[in-house]
């Protein structure tokens, strides 16, 4: 059974580095966080019973690229809104998106496939992606997130997200508008 937890873990020998340096940023920053520990969130079904423990819808985290593979983005989403790749391409003017890959995804984010999340962008020195948030998201108190990892979720408020996160990574970022169903 899930539990909830403030802050980090407890015990540190079974977490990865990149896990381990979310909570790092996180508790450097004085950013007040909430954490569960659970099996592989590998889909937004997965995610379900994380947001009920949470408290917090998880949002959907979409690594992208043009068809060149020269910008690449990350785009967080309501996880009940369809994605639907022109509507994005016209506002951001980046012709043919597509996802990226996942040797991208360590590469930039140095997150593997099923942990994309906000939190990656800590490892993006050369700022190298763009960040796109869909506007219902930044009405939101909270943002419920990965660390780096698909075994823990994070509730953060998303103030502190925008406000001491971002800025502390050197990104800012793009407020885009979906259409739901």
């Amino acid at each position: 059974m899930m539990e909830l937890y403030k802050g980090r873990p407890a015990d540190a020998d079974s977490r990865l580095p990149r896990e381990l340096r979310v909570y790092d940023c996180l508790d450097g920053l004085g950013i007040t966080y909430y954490r569960t520990d659970h099996a592989p969130a590998e889909t937004m079904e997965d995610c379900k019973a994380v947001d009920d423990v949470l408290g917090v819808a998880m949002c959907k985290n979409l690594f992208l690229c043009n068809r060149q593979k020269t910008k690449f983005y990350l785009l967080l989403m309501p996880a009940a809104k369809p994605f639907k790749t022109k509507e994005l391409s016209a506002q951001i003017n980046a012709a043919r998106l597509s996802f990226a890959s996942g040797d991208a995804m360590l590469e930039y984010l140095d997150i593997q496939p099923g942990a994309v999340s906000v939190m990656g962008l800590m490892n993006d020195a050369e700022n190298g992606v763009t960040l796109l948030i869909d506007e219902d998201l930044l009405h939101d108190e909270f943002i419920g997130c990965h660390p780096c990892v698909n075994t823990s979720s994070l509730k953060l408020c998303m103030k502190d997200v925008l406000e001491t996160f971002l800025p502390a990574v050197r990104h800012g970022y793009t407020t885009v508008k979906l259409v739901g169903c």
